[in-house]
């Protein structure tokens, strides 16, 4: 069983999101939070295995937690859940360790294969705004020698395929722009990820904005 924190100020937002927990029946609610404040207390008393965490709420924001929850022992893996109004929030948010971002509206079943995910360990990287994010990360291009010699194994093949995530195309666009089926394009994508280290599309793409591709 999963346990699940929800945070969120709006009671209604709270409402909404235990209805989609209780849709599995492999996930828990283990309580809930209004505030920054209270959601940390309630990680401590209540060790929850997964937080959906919101950005915005009064007395401490969700960045605040993530803050204060880096070295703690007891921190559980964080959801950020947001309107995505502020792209640079969300990319301070995945700095400070959040395990990944949801859109509130989220469909059910990504809600519930998110939490799934973060417990897992993996990142959760919501379809629907991976690509604003990766262009938020990418809004200020510089050159970096590291970067720079970790794409330099990359293929020519494989540098047309980054630069088009770059661009936060998706598998499927990749696939119509350069006349790949989309398994193909799923193996040149995890052979960047292999080749510069990461295992997410923001990630790979700060990378790749960091060697100036």
């Amino acid at each position: 069983m999963i346990t699940v924190l929800v945070v969120d100020d709006d009671p209604l937002v709270r409402t909404g999101l235990r209805m989609i927990l209780g849709l599995d029946v492999d996930l828990a609610l283990a309580g809930e939070a209004a505030d920054g404040e209270e959601a940390l207390a309630r990680i401590g008393e209540l060790r929850p295995d997964v937080v959906l965490l919101d950005v915005r709420m009064p007395e401490l924001d969700g960045l605040g937690v993530l803050q204060r929850l880096q070295g703690r022992a007891d921190a559980p893996a964080v959801v950020v859940l947001t309107t995505f109004d502020t792209d640079d929030y969300v990319l301070r948010a995945l700095a400070a360790g959040a395990r990944g971002f949801l859109l509130k509206d989220a469909d059910p079943t990504e809600m519930i294969a998110a939490v799934k995910a973060a417990h897992r360990g993996e990142p959760v990287l919501s379809p629907s705004v991976t690509a604003t994010v990766i262009r938020a990360a990418t809004a200020a291009p510089t050159t970096d020698p590291t970067a720079v010699a970790m794409v330099a194994d990359l293929t020519d093949r494989e540098r047309e395929v980054a630069r088009l995530l770059l661009a936060g195309r998706t598998n499927a666009e990749i696939g119509g722009r350069l006349a790949m089926s989309l398994a193909t394009v799923k193996a040149h994508v995890t052979r960047i990820f292999t080749k510069v280290g990461v295992d997410n599309r923001v990630s790979a793409a700060m990378v790749l904005r960091d060697a100036g591709l």
